[in-house]
């Protein structure tokens, strides 16, 4: 059997990347297993107090995992009437399935719409004409981490009485002007998933809002339909941050800003010095707006660049390479014409991207990217 070599530059190495906490994580693990509260305890509420503050918004509720916080929002909706089964939901057509099972698992409808070419989000012009008669709301997910065009979304929003919700699982600590990520709509989902900017050690999610009818709807669906101890009031479920999980977040968000600011200077470093016709970066967009959960390239030979990428140390991964409108879960929206949608992910690729990334290993990235032949 021949050994093949580990990566010189992994695209992630989680490791690595709880290793500066490492001590404060047993010692929160520890504090937990002494405490005997494993479920909907102090860590859990601290936990929601921090999150909610950090983002600047009054509430915060931890839930299971990104999934179920965009599938509660959608379910609190309902509950309330302000949606209906069959109500359309605007959603990017360039996004991680995630963003389309929320809606249909809700018996919502998805109606997927083509992105701005140079931020990878929501095109707010594509979004206008796509609104109809069953239309109720838009879902902004910030790909990538780059914060949606929250300006125009929630103009829009507001003019035609629409509910504006985040898809915010890969923006974490994102800001535009003086308002983060998960502030800047009606309600945000947040996935704690480990490869996220703030990940936990297994999965997590969490809601915020500015809506304490809301919060309320969502602490009640998240534990069973219950507002306090066995009495349910409705048909809910068990989603919840689990206490183990807090306290490791609780570990992690005070050193959320340092590592976004070494995530922002890892891209900077890869658009200043990479230049390449085969390799397309992506824009930064406003100061702030961009944590770069991922840095995506395009190239029309993608396949070739990453082979390329690998014989030089370098492992690189795709983000996504095939839509979901495209998937056999979504058959009924195969005929939809979205090419763009479809070039894109055709052509992208993800470059190593961690706030531990070295200067040494940032360099051997571009140096592998510079030295690509173009392939056939």
């Amino acid at each position: 059997m021949v050994s093949v070599a580990p990566p010189r530059v992994p695209f992630l190495d989680l490791g690595e990347v709880n290793a500066p906490y490492a001590e404060e994580l047993k010692a929160a693990a520890s504090r937990v297993i002494d405490s005997g509260w494993y479920v909907l305890g102090e860590e859990l509420h601290a936990f929601e107090r921090e999150f909610a503050g950090y983002c600047g918004t009054t509430h915060a509720i931890g839930v299971g995992n990104g999934l179920d916080a965009l599938s509660l929002i959608l379910r609190a909706y309902l509950d309330r009437g302000v949606l209906a089964e069959g109500d359309e939901i605007i959603v990017p057509a360039n996004t991680f399935i995630a963003s389309f099972l929320a809606v249909t698992a809700n018996r919502l409808v998805p109606v997927p719409v083509e992105p701005d070419e140079a931020s990878f989000n929501l095109d707010p012009t594509h979004v206008e004409a796509a609104i109809g008669p069953r239309t109720r709301a838009i879902m902004a997910v910030h790909l990538y981490g780059r914060l949606a065009d929250m300006t125009a979304l929630s103009e829009i929003a507001r003019r035609r009485g629409l509910l504006l919700i985040e898809d915010a699982a890969q923006a974490h600590g994102a800001y535009w002007h003086d308002h983060k990520a998960g502030a800047l709509g009606h309600a945000a989902a947040f996935s704690f998933y480990p490869g996220k900017n703030l990940g936990a050690l297994g999965d997590g999610g969490a809601v915020t809002t500015d809506d304490d009818e809301l919060a309320a709807d969502i602490r009640a669906l998240r534990n069973y339909g219950s507002p306090e101890k066995y009495r349910h009031d409705r048909l809910g479920g068990n989603s919840r941050l689990d206490e183990m999980q807090a306290a490791m977040l609780r570990v992690k968000l005070p050193h959320l800003d340092a590592d976004n600011a070494r995530r922002r200077a890892v891209a900077d470093a890869y658009r200043a010095r990479i230049r390449h016709p085969h390799i397309h970066l992506p824009a930064a967009g406003a100061p702030g707006a961009h944590v770069w959960h991922l840095f995506v390239v395009r190239s029309a030979r993608r396949q070739a660049l990453r082979e390329h990428l690998a014989a030089h140390g370098v492992q690189a991964q795709v983000h996504y390479p095939v839509p979901p409108h495209r998937q056999a879960a979504y058959a009924s929206l195969r005929e939809l014409s979205l090419p763009l949608t479809e070039r894109l992910h055709a052509e992208v690729l993800s470059l190593p991207m961690a706030a531990t990334l070295r200067n040494d290993q940032v360099e051997r990235v571009v140096e592998a990217c510079m030295s690509f032949a173009g392939g056939p």
